[in-house]
């Protein structure tokens, strides 16, 4: 064999027999480490994944590696456990009878390789992969409450979005009406940054830069983070705002409130609306209708014409003028025609009629408006409608018939608009006395208040037939109240008190008996007695009948009473539905 064959086949050889250089192709690649994944403040548990055994867990050491350095961090000796000096010093401990190396408390800064490696029977190691992970505290969000003008050549600020703590980096999306933006070149431009705390921690700040147009002054604009937990995906979203959009105007308009008819006695007002932002200065004028010249009204400090109560005299031509003061032109609104219904002159006639009785009347009420009316005739007394229409005839007056009548001019398609007009009636006649006689139950030497009262055409006048301090009142046109104020006496007693009433066609009288206060007049079984009054002439003459002068003794007038109040008040002061005044009538 020659030199040359041996050289070959000792290289062969040696090519077989020798082990293969690392970073060979064809060379066995080191395993994946194993991924764990935790939350901050959480536990990791770091399972040694070596052999089970017994032999292989009792002598291990453990390292994080870190900037390619493994640093030692814990031992295990005969299934002892023991931390290494250094930052996991007081954080280490062992689980599962030592086949795991439990890490509490876990920061951003542990996210690293973690590696165990067992001695026996043959060296072994297995590599951990800590991932560690912090959801962000909720997106907080500024707008530019400076605003942005249409105009801008370039892109502006619309708000900043910050997310705070957050591990890692979340990602931040913008949205506009619930659409994602994207950077678009001269339209929109997304700056983002980052900080990094002392804690490991990420804050995130993003500002939107766009350039807006008039249609997106009410634009909701909001930021999206999304991040990443041992659960899966998440995201938080922050609150929804709108930033203020700049852009000239181009229409200017008026608007009147409340809408629709307006009446006299409304709270009308009038304001000025553009379309612009921010809005030009408004004045408000009105038609004078004599020259035809527009006048400038007075507004409030909001710009606001307030017409309160408005009147008739509102009614005209309205315009608004905008002026904006960036460009000082000035742009008019379309003039407005305001209307302000009204009912005025209600008037009847005659005006202050008088009739005798038995004859006719005729009542006729004309009035004013805006619109077309309709009327109605009311008694005053009782508010009976008489009649529909302008016109109300009555007819065989009484004297009963005397007193108010009350004219309503209304607008129907108009609810509220109405007026009125009040007339009385005056039916010629001797005086009416509201009652015949009256007991009243008083107590010796006490001051008393005696009222009378009467009615008639001409207004009667009263007297009274004792000495007093006497004052009168008028009820209406016809009929008068008279009190007087006098001293309960022995006399007074004896021959009671008596008030007349005259005009120039008679005159009338009421008496009034005074009883003492005592305990034979407090029986149970007492009745009343009492009525209105007639005449003074006899209890039994016809009731409001001319005086003819007999007095009426006290035993036709008197019974016994049960009534322990002192002053008896008039039937006509009392309710309409008491028994009290239903026996006064009926007497």
């Amino acid at each position: 064999m020659g030199l040359p064959r041996l050289v070959c086949a000792f290289l062969l050889a040696a090519c077989c027999c020798c082990p293969r250089v690392a970073g060979v192709p064809g060379e066995a690649e080191q395993p994946a480490p194993e991924l764990v994944e935790v939350e901050v403040g959480s536990t990791a548990l770091l399972k040694c994944g070596l052999s089970q055994s017994q032999g292989n867990l009792s002598h291990v050491d453990w390292f994080s590696v870190h900037k390619e350095k493994r640093i030692p961090i814990f031992r295990v000796r005969q299934g002892q456990g023991q931390s290494e000096p250094g930052e996991y010093q007081h954080r280490l401990s062992l689980q599962d009878r030592g086949a795991t190396l439990a890490l509490t408390q876990v920061t951003p800064h542990d996210e690293r390789i973690f590696l165990c490696q067992g001695k026996r029977p043959r060296s072994q190691e297995h590599r951990i992969q800590l991932r560690v992970y912090k959801a962000p505290e909720e997106p907080n969000i500024q707008v530019n409450a400076l605003g942005i003008p249409v105009d801008s050549k370039e892109p502006e600020e619309v708000a900043t979005c910050v997310g705070r703590n957050g591990y890692p980096i979340p990602q931040v999306i913008w949205y506009k009406n619930g659409r994602p933006l994207k950077e678009e070149k001269n339209r929109v431009h997304i700056q983002s940054s980052q900080t990094v705390e002392s804690s490991g921690l990420y804050t995130l700040q993003s500002i939107l830069k766009a350039q807006l147009v008039k249609e997106d002054k009410d634009a909701q604009f909001y930021c999206e983070l999304n991040y990443r937990l041992p659960s899966g995906n998440h995201m938080k979203e922050s609150r929804e705002v709108t930033v203020p959009v700049f852009y000239p105007t181009e229409k200017v308009w008026l608007e009147v409130e409340p809408v629709g008819m307006l009446k006299e006695g409304d709270r009308v007002e009038i304001r000025c609306l553009a379309d612009g932002n921010p809005p030009p200065h408004f004045s408000i004028s009105k038609q004078n209708p004599s020259t035809r010249e527009a006048e400038e009204e007075t507004t409030n400090d909001n710009g606001v014409l307030v017409l309160e109560p408005a009147q008739k005299e509102h009614s005209g031509l309205y315009e608004c003028q905008g002026l904006d003061l960036d460009t000082m032109i000035s742009l008019p609104s379309e003039p407005q025609e305001l209307l302000v219904n009204y009912v005025s002159d209600v008037r009847v006639s005659p005006a202050a009629p008088e009739r005798q009785e038995g004859s006719s009347l005729t009542l006729i009420c004309e009035a004013e408006s805006s619109q077309d009316l309709e009327f109605q005739w009311l008694r005053e007394e009782t508010g009976q409608v008489l009649e529909r229409g302008p016109v109300l005839q009555l007819h065989d007056l009484k004297r009963e018939a005397g007193g108010g009548y009350r004219c309503v001019a209304s607008v129907p398609s108009i609810p509220g608009l109405n007026r009125t007009q009040l007339v009385n009636v005056a039916i010629f006649g001797p005086p009416w006395m509201a009652f015949k006689e009256r007991k009243v139950w008083v107590k010796e030497n006490m001051m008393l208040n005696l009222s009378c009262e009467a009615s008639g055409h001409p207004r009667p006048t009263i007297s009274w037939n004792v000495n007093g301090t006497a004052s009168e009142q008028d009820q209406d046109p016809q009929r008068v109240l008279s009190t007087l104020n006098v001293l309960v006496t022995p006399e007074l007693l004896e021959t009671g008190v008596e008030c007349t009433a005259s005009n120039d066609l008679g005159k009338n009288t009421s008496v009034l008996f005074l009883e003492l206060v005592n305990l034979t007049t407090l029986t149970p079984d007492s009745n009343t007695t009492t009525g209105l009054s007639t005449s003074t002439a006899s209890p039994h003459t016809r009731a409001n009948s001319t005086s003819t002068g007999r007095e009426i003794h006290r035993s036709e007038a008197l019974a016994p009473n049960h009534f322990s109040s002192l002053p008896c008040l008039d039937h006509s002061q009392l309710p309409a539905h008491s028994s009290l005044n239903q026996s006064l009538q009926r007497d």
